[in-house]
This record gives structure tokens, sequence and C-alpha cells, in this order.
């Protein structure tokens, strides 16, 4: 199935902002909106509702008020094609590029450094304003003239870090930078007054000693009065918190019922379906003609591409579903468990459970290390938490809470979501592969991966029910293809795991279903090369049963271990030293992610990354 999208040429925007006069920023970012709309629908994913409330702000910031020494980034990173749609238009970036993202060497789901014209690398909540002192810190130094922009998202400013940053930008006299609130109102679930609500801004801005200013986001004419009116207050750092409208431009996008939705904003991320891309662009057309009218320009004129849509496809395996069905069926069983989330509701697999469980339900909001040590609170109280996020930021960001609830010896089951190498395409801030590491370190702690749907509902169980300690449950978050089954009358028991397919010229370790399914489809390559592989299941990360594995690799010539995670700290080192403990004297090879993750489409990040199952096949047996 494919479906046409449309794109405005260089040439175009190039006419339009020499004959727009006094209306160009208005016209450049109504340009701007159909661009990005394309460039996210050609990429199949992407954030759509923050890029399109944004663009009226870094119309204005990248036409009209960036000097030659001035830095502007955001801070939230999710606009970044908005941004990219921006420097495409301006000439900053390659052109082409309009049809790379999210592609291997394209432009990164997330700002990265390795693009020209991005400052620093985002999409990790709450850094901006820290970052923003620094570049500030060297120009004073350095005696070097320019200020910094930062945009920031407002569901952002419930992270921490974003108050430990004013007061010291306040009171080192920091005037040279200004942050902008991108104020939409809606982060990535739902409104955020539903969630943490931020209260008066402008007395809390003002509190921490900054200059504040507010103002119609989406409006230019109140933007370009407000920017002015701060650049007359410099006598300290300056924060606008502009109003504006989440999916601004499209009016389905714009109009969020909170009540028919189930909570749940539906254009945070991921591209739109061929009917409301058509629909989403008529407006955006409509919207740009009518500013070309009233500006005198004749109307533009359009490139247009055939964009493939998902078709059916084959069945997959879709693990957050069955985590979904599976924690509100212990929900039902288990009246002290209590569920919390960091703003992932729909993404960790929770709405089930917070529709049956609402006053079990805890939503924290973009605040990780507060919900940890929450959860340590409800569990020295005799309740049994089970924690949300995504895993890139669940293990990072509140490793010092879950190591300190750790050494209470308390009972708490961590869920990480979006585990591992996929899916790619939002970049390496939203890629968990050094989770298994992080967690896997933590004293009295549990880490285990499910491999497919069965297994989710099996792991669940046992941290919920079976497990006397903390677990930690690393769920892959995209539904995978898989040819290999369980086998019959499965059970967990720690440290162990199964085989799923038998062979005699080496053994392979692998867990969870996008490692497992590529080391399976290797196998079948090494068969036809004449090389019997055996096909390991081991889903415990960071422990494992010595007098079973002994058992297993019995009389293997090499042993290989594959990792949906960095090599180091990964589940293969642990292997790889049991095997040597234990004297083995078989040859242990350790693959896994190098470097830092790629982003693109999955077969060409697997690819790059040597794990897609023709390298591991080569990699294993050698070159066919």
């Amino acid at each position: 199935m494919t479906y046409m999208a449309h794109y405005i040429p260089k040439p175009e925007i190039d006419r339009l902002l020499s004959q727009a006069g006094e209306a160009r920023v208005p016209l450049f970012a109504a340009a701007c909106r159909i661009n990005c709309l394309y460039m996210i629908q050609k990429a199949g994913s992407g954030h759509l509702g923050t890029s399109f409330s944004s663009m009226d702000i870094l119309s204005r910031l990248y036409l009209e008020e960036l000097g030659e020494d001035d830095i502007a980034f955001s801070s939230k990173g999710h606009d970044a094609p908005a941004i990219y749609t921006v420097l495409i238009a301006l000439g900053r970036l390659d052109f082409d590029l309009i049809h790379q993202l999210r592609r291997l060497d394209g432009l990164p789901g997330h700002p990265d450094v390795r693009t020209p014209h991005i400052a620093t690398n985002t999409g990790s909540l709450g850094m901006g304003i820290s970052k923003a002192r620094g570049m500030a810190m060297a120009r004073r130094l350095d005696g070097r003239p320019g200020r910094v922009y930062v945009l920031m998202g407002d569901g952002e400013l419930q992270e921490g870090q974003v108050y430990e940053s004013l007061q010291p930008t306040a009171n080192h006299g920091f005037t040279n930078i200004t942050a902008i609130i991108d104020h939409n109102k809606i982060q990535s679930d739902t409104w955020v007054k539903d969630v943490s609500d931020l209260g008066d801004l402008e007395a809390k801005f003002s509190a921490f000693g900054w200059v504040v200013e507010r103002c119609d986001g989406n409006d230019d004419k109140a933007l370009s009065a407000a920017l002015a009116s701060l650049a007359g207050r410099r006598a300290a750092p300056q924060v606008l918190i502009a109003d504006t409208v989440k999916g601004k431009g499209v009016s389905f996008m714009e109009d969020f019922d909170a009540e028919a939705t189930n909570g749940q904003y539906a254009y945070h991320s991921g591209a739109l379906s061929p009917e409301k891309c058509a629909a989403a662009f008529a407006e955006l057309d409509a919207a740009l003609a009518k500013l070309c009218a009233g500006a005198g320009i004749g109307r533009v004129g359009y490139e247009t591409v055939e964009i493939g849509a998902p078709g059916a496809g084959r069945p997959v395996q879709k693990l957050m579903s069955a985590y979904a069905e599976a924690i509100k069926e212990l929900g039902a069983e288990r009246e002290d468990m209590v569920v919390l989330n960091a703003d992932l509701a729909l993404d960790c697999g929770l709405i089930p459970f917070r529709s049956e469980f609402p006053e079990r339900f805890v939503e924290c909001g973009i605040a990780e290390m507060d919900m940890v040590s929450m959860a340590g609170g409800l569990a020295l109280s005799g309740k049994l938490p089970v924690v949300h996020s995504f895993a890139c930021f669940l293990s990072t960001r509140a490793g010092e809470q879950y190591f300190n609830n750790a050494t209470e010896h308390t009972k708490i089951v961590y869920a990480g979501t979006l585990a591992g190498l996929l899916p790619s395409g939002p970049g390496h801030s939203h890629q968990s592969v050094r989770d298994i590491a992080l967690f896997g370190n933590v004293p009295g702690l549990t880490a285990f991966e499910p491999s497919c749907e069965e297994e989710v509902r099996l792991g669940l169980r046992w941290a919920v029910s079976e497990n006397a300690g903390s677990t930690y449950l690393r769920l892959v978050i995209v539904p995978c293809e898989i040819g290999y089954r369980l086998p019959e009358g499965y059970t967990l028991t720690p440290g162990r795991g199964c085989v799923l397919r038998e062979g005699g010229d080496v053994v392979i370790f692998a867990y969870g279903p996008v490692m497992l399914q590529q080391v399976w489809l290797a196998a079948e390559r090494l068969a036809e090369r004449g090389i019997a592989a055996k096909v390991v299941n081991l889903p415990w990360l960071n422990t494992v049963d010595a007098a079973w594995l002994k058992d297993v690799v019995a009389g293997a010539k090499r042993i290989v271990t594959v990792d949906d995670h960095r090599v180091r700290g990964g589940q293969g080192e642990l292997v790889a030293a049991t095997v040597a403990r234990l004297g083995l004297g078989a040859p242990v090879v350790n693959l896994g992610v190098e470097g830092i993750p790629c982003c693109g489409q999955t077969a060409e990040v697997l690819q790059r990354h040597g794990l897609d199952a023709a390298s591991l096949a080569d990699k294993i047996g050698g070159p066919a």
C-alpha cells in the first residue's frame, strides 16, 4: 500500500522569503510545517505535535533574532524535525536531507552534534539550561560575545535538573541566556496539569531571579514584541513563556479531548495514517495559500513523493500487549500492588491497569528520580511497587535511587521498556544499551528479558509472586516476528534458559525477541554451510546457573554470545566468565553493540552493528 506526500522544494521557499515582506516569518513557518509533515511521514516516525507547536518560535529565532555569534538549541529534542526543517529551508543543511530523517547517516531522531548547526545532543530531558550555562561560561572566559537561546518543553519542567540549573544561572549573572518555554500544555501522554501541574510559572522563574515575559507563542507579532521586551531587560537571565498549541496548524491535532481518548494525546509521536496525512496536508496547504494571497504571492508548487504505508504483514509478537494483559491480571490478584509511571502509560502497557485500578496507579510525570524514591517509600510501607519508564531513563537517571532502595532490602519491580538497540529511529538518547550493566550490578536484584509474549507473562508473574527480591524486567517495545518457540512445558528457573535449536558445532546464547530472532535466522544460514548451531535462550541477564551452563555447552567447540546491549557489561561477559571459571576450555566470542548505537531504520542499523542474521552467520561461521 502506498500514498502520496508533498513537500515544498528549495526554490519555492526562497521565492516565498524574497516576496513575503513583513509576513515572511508566518509564511516561512507555514511552509516549514508542510515540509516537516513530509519528513515525518517519509521516516515513518517522529514527533509531530511538538514540532508544530514550536515551529513559529523556531522560525522567528532563525529568521530574525539570532546574530552571528548566537547559539540556539532545543533542550527537549523532540522537535528535531522542526529544527531540521528550518535549517534545510534556510540552506544550512543539504536539502536532500529532507528525505533522510531517522535514516542511517541521515538526520537522527533527536539532535546530535554530528549534524551541522546542532549545538548539543538532546533527547534526555532537563539538561538544557545547564548546557547553556556551560556555553555562556566559556564565552565569559574567552571574552567572546554571543547569546544562548534554549527552547524547552513544559513537560520537561517536571525534571529536577531544571530547577537545579535555574538558581546558579541567575546567581552567577549569566544574562546572555534566554530560555523559551514551548508551553503547549500537553506532554507525552496527556495534559501537563493532569500529570504534575506546573502552577504559576511566572512566579517560579521570578523567584529564582529570572526576568520573565509571556506571550502567544504561535503569534509572530506577539513573539517579536515579547523578545524585544526581554532584550531591554537583560540584567538577569530571561525566560519567555510561549503559550502554544500542540499540533498547531492541524485542527484534529490541536483538538485534544482527554475524556474521549482515554487520557491519551494521539499525536505526540509517530507518523499519521495516509488518510490523516492527506487531511493534515489539506489544512496546512489552505493556511499557506491564505497567507500567500494576503501577501500578494502566487501559490507555491509542490514536489510529490510516493510513500509506502505499513501493510498487514505476518503475525508478530507484541510483548507490550502481553505485558498490559498480565499486569492487569496480577493487579486483580495483588491488592498491595501499586503501579508507578513516568508519563509513558501507553508505551509501557499501563492503560488497562489504570482503567481498572485508578486508585493504585500513580502518574509521576517526567521525574524518574522522584518516582523511584516514592517506590522506595511504598515498599518500606508494605506495598509492592511496579515502576515504569523507558529503560534508557529508568536505568540511568534513577541509578542512585534504585541503589538506595536496594540497601533497604525491600522488594520493587522495575519495568524498563524501549530496551535495546531497537527501535533505532529515536537515536542514541533513547536506545538503551547500558541498562544491563547498570541494573545488573544492583545487590539483590535479578534482571530478566523475555523473548516472547509467553515469557512476558511468565517473567512478570515470577517477579511479582515468586521472587523474594527486586526484579528488573527489560522489555522490547517493537512488535517482532519470531521463528522460534519455547519448549512445551517451559517454566522459569533462575539462571537457566532453554535450548531452541540443537546443534553440535557451536553454541549461541541470546535473549529477547530482537537478537534471538537474528540468531535463529543466522543458525539457518549456518546450517546451509554445514555448521550445526545450538541456539539457547537465556533470559536471565545477570545470573547464570553454572551446572546448567556446563551441561548446555558440553562438547561445544565454540561458544558465542549475542547481546542486545553493549558488549561491555552485557550478559555475554557473565557467560564467558562462568565458562572460564568452570575451566571448560571452549573459546567464547562476545558479540553485541560496539560504540554509540546508530540511528536509522531497523535493517540498516542491525547491519551497521553487525547484528543482523547475515552478519552474525559470517562472524560465527566465516563468509559463505
